[in-house]
């Protein structure tokens, strides 16, 4: 009966809740397979991985808040030895969320990665792990822009801070290598469990303060990235709108070196117009100035240059002395003149 007993409760035994450490573990496990994986970040593979990862982080982070691990009155030597990683929940979080990708929700993903690596640089702050100025708050970063973008045009970069701040990342990134460089020499005696308590407690004490660089650079990314994702959403949100109200078309307008230059000698290219064939028609007609071409004459006008051209037939017939002089004068001028001589204005 006993033997029966103890087989009818494995079952139930094995569906214990994970440990702590399991969870982290996992999750610590998963984020550098996602990190140093040559696979594209965007392949659904390593998106499910990212999901798992952050989903048993925030299990093991319910369980620390619940457990109440850490306290704001403690010293950092008081912390035990094997509760120092879960100070590093927070950030592996962070890196998770900036690992996702979903173009919809970008702008909630950075913002949540920045309040994980916000959150994990004031605990390791309080615990003073490394020293370090805190990054600007989101609510100050937005006034900010709210101010800059009320006074006007932005103000000139000061050298000084821009000196300073290049300084510190210099600072920072040599800060990293070194740590780096110390982590790979105790990481292998850490994983094979051989280490002591010493230096279990210094390995975890360089990955916090890598990740204190880590933190630092990854806000100043996400807060760059947040104005240019901002503005993105405003300009979306402008271009929805409705267009008020349609400008004039611009008339055409011509540049010359010299006015006067160009009132003599024009544009240099044919004159656009600036009326129609009926505008001319009517001003000219409004000031009695149209041409007779093309209009049809008069019967009387018709007939009086008829009777004349035949009055001067029948003079010529008729050896009119005054008649034939002239038309024989005329004829020996065109014989000595070429047609349109004399016609400057070359009107035919």
């Amino acid at each position: 009966m006993a033997a029966a007993e103890s087989t009818s409760l494995s079952p139930s035994q094995a569906e214990e809740p994970p440990k702590l450490s399991d969870l982290l573990d996992r999750g610590w496990k998963l984020y550098e397979e996602v990190d140093t994986t040559n696979d594209p970040i965007a392949a659904t593979h390593i998106q499910v991985k990212i999901k798992r990862g952050i989903t048993q982080l925030e299990e093991a982070t319910r369980m620390v808040a619940q457990l109440d691990l850490f306290s704001r009155n403690e010293e950092l030597e008081e912390v035990a030895t094997t509760d120092l990683k879960y100070l590093m929940l927070p950030v592996l979080l962070g890196a998770l969320t900036m690992k996702q990708v979903n173009l919809a929700k970008r702008l909630e993903q950075v913002q949540i990665a920045r309040c994980y690596f916000l959150d994990f640089l004031k605990r390791c702050k309080e615990y003073n792990i490394s020293k370090f100025e805190l990054p600007k708050t989101n609510e100050n970063s937005a006034g900010t822009l709210e101010e800059e973008s009320a006074n006007g045009p932005p103000k000139p970069p000061d050298l000084i801070a821009m000196a300073t701040v290049r300084a510190a990342k210099i600072e920072r990134y040599t800060q990293r290598k070194n740590t780096e460089a110390k982590l790979s020499e105790i990481k292998a005696a850490v994983d094979s469990g051989q280490a002591d308590d010493e230096i279990v407690r210094d390995f975890y004490l360089l990955n916090l303060r890598k990740w204190i660089v880590v933190s630092l650079e990854e806000i100043e990314s996400i807060d760059q990235e947040i104005e240019i994702l901002t503005r993105m959403d405003v300009l979306k949100q402008s271009s929805a709108e409705p267009s008020q109200s349609k400008r004039p078309p611009m008339k055409p307008f011509i540049l010359t070196k010299d006015a006067v230059q160009a009132r003599v000698f024009g544009a240099g290219y044919p004159s656009l117009p600036t009326m129609s064939v009926d505008d001319w028609y009517e001003q000219h007609r409004k000031k009695n100035a149209l041409p007779d071409q093309g209009i049809p004459r008069s019967t009387e006008d018709v007939d009086g240059e008829e009777r004349e051209q035949e009055e001067k037939e029948k003079r010529v017939e008729n050896d009119d002395k005054e008649a034939l002089q002239k038309a024989r004068d005329w004829d020996n001028w065109k014989d000595t003149h070429q047609r349109g001589y004399g016609n400057r204005k070359n009107m035919g």
